[in-house]
């Protein structure tokens, strides 16, 4: 059996090591499911989702050039959720990526356009910053 990356199939546990489990799947093949690839939620014993002979639904996630199969459970369970929205990025483009959560400083207006009550502000900041460092220690 030709064995299609993305497809659903159901196999059985046939064994369990402490990195995932080698499922062989109905119609011919073997393939792994790693303990990342199990729950969605951090599994800390293998043996608390699957037991050796348990009839499960896997997805092939992937097929190195030694013929290895990479399966997945969980990936199973998620395809029945909505997939998440796609965002627009600055171009325009929709992106499926999230944003990373990097902080970013505050964008100041260049002082050509700040009004004399921010420029004394940024003053005493400024002021304040350099008296704090030209402290001895």
């Amino acid at each position: 059996m030709q064995l299609e990356i993305g497809k659903v199939y159901s196999g059985k546990v046939k064994g369990i090591t402490q990195y995932g489990a080698f499922i062989d799947i109905e119609g011919g093949g073997t393939g792994m499911v790693h303990i990342s690839e199990v729950s969605n939620t951090y599994v800390n014993d293998i043996h608390d989702h699957l037991t050796e002979n348990q009839e499960v639904k896997v997805k092939v996630i992937g097929i190195n050039d030694a013929g290895k199969v990479s399966l997945s459970i969980k990936k199973v369970a998620s395809d029945g959720e909505q997939p998440a929205k796609k965002r627009r990025n600055q171009s325009g483009s929709s992106d499926n990526r999230s944003k990373p959560n990097v902080w970013e400083p505050k964008k100041h207006p260049p002082v050509s356009e700040m009004n004399f009550e921010d420029c004394i502000a940024s003053t005493r900041i400024f002021n304040s910053a350099i008296s704090k460092s030209l402290l001895p220690q």
